[in-house]
């Protein structure tokens, strides 16, 4: 089944004076595919999203998204993207309806802030100020803010970074359920098991170069034909899968 490519990204270059931090690397994301970037910090995974986010210059190479070149259209491509702030891209002491406000008014996009709280488990605190959230609360909410302007594609860097096991098998799931509307994910996280479980394709970046792009599995795989054993014995189970049987996969934001 041939897929729509939703992003192109070719021979793309970002130095700094004398560092290359992205080394002419090239690849594409299909639509509604979730799409992860992994690698090393300093591999260049970040810097790769901003400038496809329209948040950094590039050094050359090209970029389009939906049809739009980067160089020609970045406004249109703003419009169409929604990415993740971290805690300090929110007014601290803003209600969450308030901020959703906020945002709703900034896109000009009429937003029912009941319902997107709703989707994202957070109805109860629709009248908490941010900095009284919980992080996997505050992560819920930086992931429902990105969807106001009924965005195409939408950027995640890692945004399950500090959660317990609860909160973040909670927000794989609204991750998905994301897609599943209709949705392009692009995410970068540190955690494999993350990857494994969310990711359609995603590629390996390392000083600044893609140096393997494949599905989960069959990157596994090839590392599997090539040889590779386990030194422990793979078991049905890991030591989060106990955590969660034995506490329980319901949220404990509280």
């Amino acid at each position: 089944m041939e897929r729509h490519t939703i992003i192109t990204v070719k021979d793309l270059v970002k130095q700094y004076g004398d560092f290359t931090a992205v080394k002419g690397i090239s690849f594409e994301v299909y639509e509604n595919e979730i799409f992860g970037l992994l690698g090393p910090n300093g591999a260049g995974k970040s810097t790769t999203l901003e400038i496809i986010e329209t948040l950094r210059e590039k050094t050359s190479g090209h970029v389009t998204v939906d049809g739009f070149d980067l160089d020609k259209a970045p406004d249109n491509i703003k419009k169409i993207i929604g990415v993740q702030l971290q805690s300090a891209g929110y007014y601290p002491n803003l209600n969450l309806t308030e901020l959703i406000a906020l945002f709703s008014g900034l896109y000009n996009r009429p937003v029912d802030a009941k319902d997107l709280l709703a989707r994202f488990n957070l109805e109860d605190k629709a009248r908490a100020k941010f900095k009284e959230l919980s992080g996997g609360q505050k992560q819920r909410f930086s992931i429902a803010t990105t969807l106001i302007n009924r965005p195409k594609i939408i950027f995640l860097d890692e945004p399950t970074t500090g959660l317990d096991p609860q909160a973040r098998r909670n927000l794989w799931e609204l991750i998905q359920q994301v897609r599943a509307q209709g949705t392009t994910v692009v995410i970068t996280t540190h955690y494999m098991d993350e990857a494994e479980f969310l990711c359609d394709r995603c590629a390996i970046v390392d000083k600044g170069e893609i140096i393997a792009l494949d599905s989960p599995d069959v990157l596994i795989d090839k590392l599997v034909a090539g040889g590779f054993e386990r030194k422990k014995e793979v078991k049905k189970a890991n030591l989060e899968d106990v955590f969660l049987h034995l506490t329980g996969r319901e949220l404990r934001d509280q």
